[in-house]
């Protein structure tokens, strides 16, 4: 078993605290902005960065993935806590740790149970869409902190947007000047010099400004008093009919933390070549939300921005997150006093230049290069989830998820497999519509397991070969079964109507490479029943159930493949029959 901190030696643990004081300066300014999204005080974002940060360091198998709540995470916490409760309220905050404690416990089974794979149906346009729907309804509330316009962030999107444009009145000038100067320093920063924390720079200049000019006299809101003092540890006591409540939207946090978190995890393992263990580091995401639940915050995912500063800084190790832990603790026992006056303009110009890349535009304008269809199922994930509310966004991500699978398995290529005069090459080339594989025998190839989506497409493909080639002209068809790895109820269905057709048009039905793994189920549905004849290759499928061949039927064959594939108005030699 992996042990803590792994990769930490003598020679670079000089750089990793370095990168820890880069990384608390990055985060402590983002999380009092999230806290802020999520509805909640700016000590739920800082007590994040404590026992949970400690937990997760020690236990997770990645040394670079960085844990913490982000704007993603902030936002679903408001949007499914905001019917429940007033955000700002104790039962708020109680909600928000319950919430938390739910997703601790569901990674922790998903670890358990190794589900991980289930998130994989969150494909990058649902991702998109999701994250870039929950991204813009969190601009628009950090659009009308940074003119001190005042409106419910709790809302729905319409209903902020039209009191934010109703409101644009009562902009207040001093708020506006702070924020368009900390999206200009951010922005150019970044672009200059990246290595610098420009977040923590924009909070420490926009607060000396307030104290100096007395802005917040003129209107300008700041954070206000922050408790002093570490974390208590609590335990969330609401009725059942509320810990049910809360279940869908942990279901939503843990799946784009898991879709997120473990890509992540991944990428940068192959990248500094190094292992991870994705059920280790679920179970560490489970105990960083229980911590989180247990100690006055919210819910923990993965945060993508924070890992890639930590690469650049040439972090290879979790220490640099003990580092934000113990600063972070320090600065809430003797350090509270000097974030009163932060201005609420700087804390959202900081968010709001943080999640612009969350909008995804760029991926929405590759998505529509690339593939439509891909794009409308981001569209689409993106609307539901911006208009209606994340919970059904991530129930539409789901069923479009499975609208996408059913698609693609729905249409797998199944081709009739050309000859080959070449006696020691396997027979693998798809052949012209209409072709045999050689006389009397057609072999087709499945691209895929059977299953219900597919098995009659697959049916209808054989049927239109055998015709195709004219009718007595085959008495044998060979399934290459190479890719069919498995098989369902309706398929064999599917399959036992194919062969009485086949039967009834007195064609025998064979088979050829077989799987050894698939065979016993294979066998249990009646697909390949205990007489039926199977071959290793195609070639010994067509040598067995073919006569010799006169030289003249070759010459006569040879001739006229070579006039079907020159000749443009005849039908592609590559083209399969899928039901496309």
């Amino acid at each position: 078993m992996q042990k803590p901190l792994a990769g930490l030696t003598r020679r670079n643990v000089g750089r990793e605290l370095l990168a820890g004081v880069t990384l608390l300066a990055i985060a402590i300014p983002l999380n009092i902005g999230y806290a802020q999204i999520a509805g909640l005080p700016a000590t739920a974002g800082l007590y994040a960065l404590i026992l949970p940060t400690v937990l997760y360091a020690l236990v997770v198998s990645s040394r670079q993935l960085v844990a913490s709540p982000d704007a993603a995470a902030a936002a679903l916490v408001a949007s499914s806590i905001g019917g429940l409760a007033v955000a700002g309220s104790a039962d708020y905050a109680t909600l928000a740790m319950a919430q938390a404690v739910i997703s601790g416990i569901l990674f922790m089974l998903l670890a358990v149970f190794k589900l991980g794979f289930l998130a994989n149906f969150l494909s990058k346009p649902i991702l998109v869409g999701f994250v870039g729907g929950l991204a813009l309804g969190i601009l628009v509330s950090q659009i009308a902190k940074m003119l001190g316009v005042k409106i419910d962030s709790g809302a729905e999107f319409v209903e902020k947007s039209s009191q934010l444009i109703l409101g644009l009145g009562t902009t207040n000038p001093w708020s506006m000047l702070i924020a368009s100067a900390s999206v200009t320093v951010l922005l150019v920063g970044r672009r200059f010099l990246p290595v610098v924390p420009w977040a923590l720079v924009v909070l420490v200049l926009a607060t000396v400004v307030v104290v100096f000019t007395g802005a917040d006299e003129a209107g300008v809101d700041v954070l206000g008093d922050v408790p002093a003092g570490p974390p208590a540890l609590t335990w969330p006591v609401i009725s059942w009919t509320e810990w049910l409540a809360l279940v869908p939207s942990a279901i939503a946090l843990t799946l784009v933390t898991v879709a997120e978190g473990l890509l992540v995890a991944r990428s940068y393992a192959e990248k500094r070549r190094y292992s991870t263990s994705p059920n280790r580091d679920l179970f560490a995401f489970g105990i960083a939300n229980v911590a989180a639940g247990a100690s006055a915050s919210f819910a923990v995912g993965s945060s993508t921005s924070r890992t890639a500063a930590m690469d650049q800084a040439g972090s290879r190790t979790q220490l640099p997150s003990l580092v934000l832990a113990a600063g972070s603790l320090l600065l809430l026992v003797f350090g509270t006093a000097l974030l009163a006056d932060i201005p609420s303009p700087a804390i959202g110009a900081i968010v709001a230049v943080a999640i612009l890349p969350l909008l995804g535009i760029r991926d929405f304008i590759d998505l529509w290069r690339l593939d439509r269809f891909e794009f409308w199922i981001g569209a689409v994930c993106f609307l539901v989830t911006l208009l209606i509310g994340s919970i059904p966004g991530i129930l539409v991500a789901f069923v479009l998820a499975l609208v996408n699978l059913a698609k693609r398995a729905s249409s797998p290529a199944i081709d009739v497999l050309a000859r080959n005069d070449n006696p020691t090459a396997s027979l693998l080339d798809p052949a012209p519509a209409g072709e045999v594989t050689a006389p009397g025998v057609i072999v087709v190839r499945m691209a895929a397991p059977l299953f219900f989506a597919n098995g009659t497409v697959f049916a209808e493909a054989v049927r239109k070969a055998v015709t195709s080639a004219g009718e007595g002209t085959v008495h044998h068809v060979v399934i290459d079964m190479e890719a069919v790895t498995d098989v369902d109820v309706t398929a064999s269905e599917a399959f036992d109507g194919l062969r009485t057709w086949l039967t009834q048009h007195k064609i025998e039905i064979a088979f050829s490479r077989v799987r050894s793994g698939a065979m016993p189920r294979l066998r249990r549905f009646g697909i390949i029943d205990d007489g039926a004849s199977v071959y290793p290759t195609n070639r010994d499928a067509v040598t067995a159930l073919t006569a010799p061949e006169h030289w003249f039927d070759r010459v006569k064959h040879k001739l006229r493949r070579d006039r079907a594939s020159d000749d443009p108005t005849t039908p592609d030699s590559h083209v399969t029959m899928s039901s496309n």
